[in-house]
């Protein structure tokens, strides 16, 4: 019996834990992987799909790659009808008889919840070793109604095989993010989140999950995201795993973890700020909202206070970068409140501030109750919504355009201290800035047209131009500042127009006198063909004690390293000297 187990992933450096375990489960058989993305052309998967000449193919399922699997499998059971086609997944689990009358055509079972065991009994039944009735957690349509035998208990995590030891996925450890899974189920109840069906917590083996983790860092893996909903709700085992992992990592390792933030410990991440090297760890923080009726509607327990207690001890350690979430569109927050929200967890200054739209996901219990807030939302995957009775879909389009200029000006971090000035002292908040920059990229025309690095920067300059030209001069300085300084080398052109004549006689002069420079620069004992070759001159006007001092900005690019440096002096200063 030639199986396949596939999944239509989000980008191809994803890999889907799910079918592992699946395969490792059903180790009796010779099962083979078969993972594509979402934007992979149906015939062409399909057509590999087909060449395989399968017998059976389950397929894991998501909110973001359900509609493209409904095509593949529809595509499929046209031109080998005698495939059995088994779905399952998140996106599945729930509203199931819906899903076997949508597709009673092209799917044959429904694996609901876990499905290791399930998936093994299935391809026992169809191999003939047992009989149907024996066969759990895997429902289907007979005479128009469903048939379903549920499981009878959870799985025992401890007992299940290791997902991470085919040989097939050796090669690809360093190009892909690898998934670790040390725990299933949430102890909260957050009414937008799966997670909070299942009640309780069940961990995996401690120490399997530490030989499966030096595995994979031996064959390569680099880059793991821990998939746990809650890692730090037990604070004696995420101060196990994080020692264990200090203590055993390699150069260039990254682990993410999703943490709530606030019941993690001060202990613990004062001990994470003085023992783990900067860079090994990321967290992931879901803030969502920050308005205490709206976390009490959902079942959110949270204390923002000691939240930010947290990601303020783990900014100040310089160890970690923390990814931050929001949800716009939660009960009973309308634009005024979200822009709190907003501006409460900007502040926090995470490396990375996610803003999400809610997603109405089937199973929820803020889905099951939608009509108490007026909810309306899109009828097909991933659900989100179109406006609630405090949120307008005319709303949830101006914070859209927040959110586009927010990933491409503070998530990408080319203009950090732009951004900073601009959000701090220019406009009145941050939301602010970034609604008045979002609604006039917007209108512009900008989010229908591509960019490259320098547009970004041509196109911030053209805002502040029009609409807050008495902070042009200074801004203009820390754009090119910050143009200059993130990148690796040279920059062979600027978004800016240079006037080479008018700062030539400067690098005479610096060949000269390098010292005005300052200290570090003089040791480096440039000659003048190494100056032109590997530093970029420019003039600005900076802001010192509140009067405009005209400034030159020297940027110097290790020619071994790749790595710049900036230099600054007043024009005064090189005036006084030549005098």
């Amino acid at each position: 019996m030639n199986t396949i187990l596939a999944s239509l992933n989000a980008k191809y450096i994803h890999t889907n834990l799910a079918i592992r375990y699946l395969k490792a489960a059903a180790s009796d058989y010779d099962i083979e992987l078969a993972e594509y993305t979402i934007n992979d052309p149906v015939l062409n998967i399909v057509g590999d799909l087909y060449a395989n000449k399968p017998d059976v193919i389950g397929f894991s399922c998501y909110i973001w790659n359900i509609e493209e699997t409904i095509q593949v499998i529809r595509m499929l059971k046209k031109i080998c009808p005698e495939v059995k086609i088994v779905l399952g997944g998140p996106e599945v689990t729930y509203d199931v008889y819906d899903w076997l009358k949508r597709l009673q055509k092209d799917i044959d079972f429904i694996v609901i919840g876990e499905g290791e065991s399930t998936f093994k009994e299935l391809l026992d039944y169809f191999s003939g070793k047992i009989d149907f009735k024996q066969v759990h957690g895997a429902a289907c349509l007979i005479d128009e109604k469903m048939h379903l035998i549920p499981q009878p208990q959870k799985t025992d995590l401890k007992t299940l095989s290791s997902p991470f030891r085919f040989p097939e996925d050796r090669t690809d450890l360093k190009k892909r993010i690898t998934y670790i899974e040390t725990s299933r189920g949430c102890p909260f109840q957050c009414q937008f989140c799966l997670s909070s069906i299942e009640v309780g917590v069940r961990y995996f083996d401690r120490e399997a999950v530490k030989d499966d983790i030096r595995y994979l860092m031996q064959h390569g893996a680099r880059v793991f995201k821990f998939v746990d909903r809650t890692f730090n709700i037990s604070r004696s085992y995420a101060m196990e795993m994080f020692e264990f992992l200090i203590d055993e990592h390699r150069p260039g390792t990254v682990f993410q973890f999703e943490i709530t933030g606030d019941i993690m410990r001060p202990e613990v991440i004062q001990y994470l700020n003085d023992n783990a090297p900067a860079g090994l760890f990321r967290f992931e923080i879901g803030v969502q909202s920050t308005n205490d009726h709206t976390n009490e509607l959902v079942k959110r327990r949270q204390n923002f206070d000691k939240l930010k207690r947290t990601v303020t001890m783990v900014k100040e350690g310089g160890k970690i970068d923390q990814h931050l979430d929001l949800i716009a569109g939660l009960p009973e927050e309308n634009y005024e409140s979200f822009k709190q929200t907003f501006n409460d967890v900007y502040e926090l200054g995470p490396e990375e501030l996610q803003l999400g739209f809610l997603k109405m996901l089937r199973g929820t219990g803020l889905r099951i109750n939608a009509a108490d807030h007026q909810y309306v939302f899109m009828d097909h995957a991933p659900y989100e919504i179109l406006g609630n009775n405090q949120l307008s879909f005319d709303e949830i389009l101006r914070i859209k355009q927040v959110e586009d200029v927010l990933e491409k000006y503070w998530n990408d971090h080319r203009l950090d201290e732009t951004i900073a000035y601009l959000t701090s002292d220019v406009f009145d908040t941050p939301f602010d800035f970034y609604q008045d920059f979002g609604t006039y990229w917007d209108e512009k025309g900008w989010s229908r047209i591509g960019h490259q690095l320098e547009d970004l920067f041509r196109r911030l300059y053209q805002f502040i131009e029009e609409n807050k030209p008495e902070s042009l001069s200074y801004v203009s300085y820390l754009m090119k500042k910050d143009y200059l300084k993130k990148h690796r080398f040279k920059p062979r052109k600027a978004w800016w127009n240079k006037e080479e004549k008018r700062i030539s006689g400067v690098y005479d002069f610096l060949l000269s006198n390098p010292e005005i420079a300052g200290e570090a620069f003089a040791l480096l004992n440039l000659n003048q063909k190494e100056l032109h070759k590997h530093t970029v001159l420019e003039e600005g006007l900076k802001l010192i004690d509140g009067e405009s001092v005209t400034i030159y900005l020297l940027a110097y690019y290790d020619p071994k390293t790749g790595e710049s440096t900036i230099f600054e002096f007043s024009k005064d200063q090189v005036k006084s000297l030549t005098v």
